[in-house]
């Protein structure tokens, strides 16, 4: 399957708004608002606008089957951890096991490395989403460690495996 990722754009808001009203939130942060708004999604694409002019962050909508079917990012973290990039995407439940992450995945990496000024990648999954983990091991990132009870969700405690990847594995 051949996916595309492009920058998100103004008039993607209901898309944007649609894909996160329906996203499967079992592993995704609670900062993502629910009810997910039309308002929200342009707040957002305003927020990611600034954060790409700013070269602290790249936001992609992710193209598959004509429509908008996910978002992927990798932004810049701050102070002393700022050449690091923190991968966050998501995906909408019809195209799971597909591939389609994983090729974004690997996509938004040669985008990020181009365009930031980051020498890693980092992604934290929760320890029961294999899938997310599994997209991240084919993609070559490393396990650097798991840190216990570090996530709380929906009333349960959760590990969190911090995955990595190196720009120098890649020059």
């Amino acid at each position: 399957m051949e996916i595309t990722l492009r920058p998100w754009q103004t008039q993607d808001a209901p898309a944007l708004q649609q894909l996160c009203a329906d996203v499967d939130r079992s592993y995704l942060s609670d900062r993502l608002p629910s009810p997910y708004t039309l308002e929200d999604a342009r707040q957002w694409l305003s927020y990611v606008r600034i954060r790409e002019e700013e070269r602290q962050g790249i936001f992609r909508a992710i193209w598959a089957d004509g429509r908008i079917v996910g978002n992927i990012s990798i932004e810049c973290q701050a102070d002393v951890r700022r050449r690091d990039g923190e991968l966050g995407y998501l995906l909408d439940r019809s195209c799971w096991s597909r591939g389609i992450m994983t090729q974004a995945v690997a996509m938004i990496r040669t985008q990020a490395y181009t365009s930031l000024d980051i020498v890693r990648i980092s992604a934290l999954v929760y320890a029961p989403n294999t899938a997310s983990r599994r997209v991240l091991e084919k993609n070559g990132f490393a396990l650097e460690g798991i840190a216990v009870d570090a996530i709380t969700k929906n009333g349960k405690l959760y590990d969190a495996y911090l995955y990595a990847d190196l720009r120098k594995n890649h020059e």
